[in-house]
């Protein structure tokens, strides 16, 4: 893989010097497999148990996924959307190295605030401060070696608070069992490799994860490594779980390929326009979680917990090409209190936090291409800001048995607050005071200021029994997001002050749950309403005037229809529209009633799981991505495409175990993410087949 470009600063270092280099742990791990493999259980019933991991769980109360370890360890991702395809109305979307845009019952959603209309968490805790995201931050959590991933699809602000405007994922680490140590090494193509180890103590448990790879495509190598450590202890009289995860990621990163259908041309797929283009991103959370049971039968939680996270990579999508460097520290308390009896349960808590955080935008050369943009977009410093930001939030949730019934109701109020300091010159100049041609200069810095957001979200429902196998359930929920500090702060032209409003939510959903000895069926039907979405108008201004609507229904069903042969389906028809017509940035012409780009209607997955004896296991996948139009205007789209995996593996003895797998068996040419915008269509290539190989080893 080529040298990718490393961050010069001592957070970097000592999370390089932590992991040291991927191959190097590929090595470890090749000498570790001399001692042999876990086995996995025989394959499990088609109705599974949903696992209540308390404080660390998200609210299960409407459309919830629970993927388990044995799910994640038998798709061993090598990107989270291998994963959470499985999940009916999500998708999410592949972009270079372990970039990714995704989708909870809405369309692919792009720009400056997209990651705050999903909620990311590990153990029920945020990875990111309120307002300042990136959407790129799936790669900061270790699925790969999670105990399980939960998904929440739906407006979830009442429980959890601004940013799960349209759902959230949140992985469960496991804890400390004493069950032993495992290590695993994997091949694959364009230089692929992944190493992993778990060592499971009495009191203390390491995940580790490193990953290399070339890329399929040409400059697109990256290299990657993740840690997990879990440590339980008690003190005080309290239960202490204390937890350490940390990311480093250094990528080359391909750009689009341009042209119609340019995901079919030889030639072209496995191009890579921006060769120069890169990501270097670090992340490190620490949680310590206290809980101890109360002489009123309550239990406290109290969690401090401290986050920091660095990203440096080139936007090699924009004229000029500037380079962004921006930086997070923050800190935070939740304090919970939990109660109640079999008629009436209840907790309540407050959050606070606080944030330290710092961007700068920086060109190096001059810009290439018209007189305007080489004269607007001038080489030098186009952004420097430090954002403060200070955060409460006030929760609670009462469950009530109603004769059969359960009726619940959640409720969240959160102020966030901005404390916003320009460090270069106010208004839209070069760095050094002087003027550009044609009216200015693109970017616009405003001055020194404060912005707070108060916001309010309820969610209230019912779930009732009708026979002893079928459940049903209704709910009304409300969520929101405030906005980021890059719409705040990030402006164009003759913009000098975002007065931008909080996004929000409300949904109306209804759902049933089948239960049979063989077979489970869970179906949800959704209305969402989205009001003040934040976008970017013709005139390059931030404002919050959007609206979308979205209805759908998704199906989620497994069946046992012979010994060791389960049958598991995930599908959703959602139909996203534009609820407003507004012209806006980037020549778009939005319509109401037109279907929101990049939003296919119908996303779907099927696997065939069959266990061969009790010594090998194998699962056939397809998934499925419908047609979807590629621009505001509906008038362009992309075809979708079918796509066939297939994943195994084999015991060899009782700590020995082989796993291969085939990602496109078919060969099929498609497109992982497609677009039309500036005269152009634009498209990440998928991947052609590929072969995956590996051995786990325990002792």
């Amino acid at each position: 893989m080529p040298a990718c470009k490393r961050f010069e600063n001592s957070d970097s270092t000592s999370i390089v010097s932590l992991f040291a280099h991927s191959r190097a742990w590929l090595v470890a791990v090749a000498v570790l497999t001399v001692a042999v493999a876990p086995t996995h259980a025989d394959s499990a019933a088609i109705v599974e148990e949903t696992v209540v991991y308390g404080s660390r769980s998200v609210d299960d109360t409407g459309a919830f996924t629970q993927l388990a370890r044995k799910e994640i360890e038998a798709v061993r991702p090598s990107h989270p959307n291998e994963l959470l395809n499985r999940v009916p109305g999500v998708w999410v979307s592949r972009g270079s190295g372990q970039e990714h845009l995704t989708a909870i019952r809405t369309g692919v959603l792009t720009g400056a605030g997209a990651c705050g209309e999903f909620l990311y968490l590990e153990n029920g805790l945020p990875i990111r401060p309120h307002g300042f995201c990136n959407i790129n931050n799936l790669f900061e959590v270790n699925l790969a070696q999670a105990e399980a991933v939960e998904v929440l699809r739906g407006p979830a602000g009442a429980s959890l608070g601004g940013n799960a405007l349209h759902g959230a994922i949140n992985a469960i680490s496991g804890l400390p069992a004493d069950t032993g140590a495992k290590a695993s090494l994997e091949a694959g193509p364009y230089g692929y490799g992944q190493g992993r180890i778990s060592w499971d103590g009495a009191s203390v448990r390491v995940d580790a994860v490193a990953t290399d790879s070339d890329g399929y495509r040409d400059d697109t190598g990256y290299g990657e490594q993740k840690l997990s450590i879990a440590q339980s202890l008690q003190a005080f009289g309290f239960d202490v779980l204390n937890t350490l995860s940390a990311t480093n990621l250094n990528q080359e990163t391909g750009g689009f390929v341009l042209g119609e259908n340019a995901y079919e041309d030889a030639d072209l797929k496995d191009s890579n326009p921006n060769p120069e283009a890169y990501r270097d991103a670090f992340a490190l959370r620490l949680a310590s979680r206290w809980s101890r049971q109360l002489a009123s039968e309550q239990t406290l939680n109290v969690t401090p917990y401290f986050r920091r996270s660095q990203m440096t990579f080139l936007q090699h999508f924009l004229p000029g090409q500037p380079t962004e460097a921006n930086e997070q520290s923050s800190a935070g308390l939740m304090v919970t209190i939990e109660g109640g009896d079999d008629s009436l349960s209840y907790r309540v808590g407050t959050q606070l936090e606080w944030m330290a955080a710092s961007l700068q935008q920086d060109q190096v050369g001059p810009t290439t291409g018209s007189a305007f943009l080489v004269e607007t977009r001038p080489s030098g410093l186009h952004y420097d800001f430090d954002v403060d930001s200070q955060y409460l939030a006030l929760f609670g949730r009462i469950d009530k048995q109603a004769g059969v019934a359960s009726i619940w109701l959640s409720g969240r109020v959160e102020q966030l607050r901005y404390d916003y300091d320009n460090k270069t010159i106010n208004g839209r100049t070069r760095d050094d005071g002087t003027t550009c041609g044609f009216g200015g200069c693109l970017y616009q810095r405003p001055a020194d200021r404060n912005d707070d957001f108060t916001d309010v979200a309820l969610d209230l429902g019912i779930r009732l029994p009708i026979s002893e196998r079928l459940e049903a359930y209704a709910a009304v929920a409300s969520a929101f997001r405030p906005p980021q500090a890059t719409e705040l702060y990030r402006l164009q032209r003759d913009q000098s002050v975002a007065d931008l409003d909080s996004e929000s939510v409300r949904s109306a959903e209804v759902g049933f749950a089948l239960s049979l000895a063989d077979a489970s069926l869970d179906v949800a039907i959704y209305d969402e309403r989205s009001r003040n979405v934040i976008f970017r108008d013709a005139s390059g201004f931030n404002v919050s005037d959007g609206r979308f609507r979205s209805t759908g229904i998704e199906i989620d069903g497994r069946w046992r229809f012979a010994e060791q042969q389960n049958l598991s389906l995930t599908a959703s028809y959602g139909r996203h529209k534009y609820d407003f017509t507004r012209a806006a940035g980037g020549g778009e012409q939005i319509q109401s009633g037109n279907d929101v780009d990049t939003a296919p209607r119908w996303l779907a997955s099927a696997r065939w799981q069959l266990g061969i004896g009790e010594k090998a296991e194998s699962e056939v996948e397809v998934v499925y991505q419908s047609k979807s139009y590629l621009d505001a205007a509906n008038s362009q789209r992309y075809d979708g495409h079918t796509l066939l995996n297939w994943r195994a593996s084999m015991r060899l003895a009782d700590n020995v175990e082989l796993f291969g797998r085939v990602l496109n068996l078919l060969d099929e040419d498609y497109a992982e993410r497609a677009d039309f915008a500036f005269g152009n269509f634009r498209y990440f290539p998928g991947m052609p087949r590929q072969f995956y190989a590996g051995v786990e080893v325990s002792w």
